[in-house]
């Protein structure tokens, strides 16, 4: 196995982590701005207010973007896995 091979790997779980990952964080991020507005407009500063609204954010993206998850993830096992004698060189 040559250290640009390894390197390639790397990459590519790098890039589906960060592709798996970003649609959950920009959920949350604009789940956050849209609720610090709220407080700023109605000078609500409950913490509690603000926590669960992006909770349940998180929660409908994650039940919405689960499928998509799981086949990328899988697509991607399935080539790492197939390609098995590769990495035992």
């Amino acid at each position: 196995m040559t250290p640009e091979f390894v390197v390639e790997t790397i990459r590519q779980t790098l890039l589906l982590t960060f592709w798996v990952g970003a649609p959950l964080l920009l959920i949350g991020f604009a789940a956050g701005i849209l609720v610090s507005l709220i407080q700023i407009v109605t000078s609500i500063q409950d913490t509690g207010f603000s926590t669960m609204p992006r909770l349940i954010a998180f929660l409908f993206g994650t039940v919405l973007l689960m499928p998509w998850m799981l086949k990328k993830m899988t697509t991607y096992t399935i080539l790492i896995l197939g390609d098995l004698g590769r990495y035992a060189r």
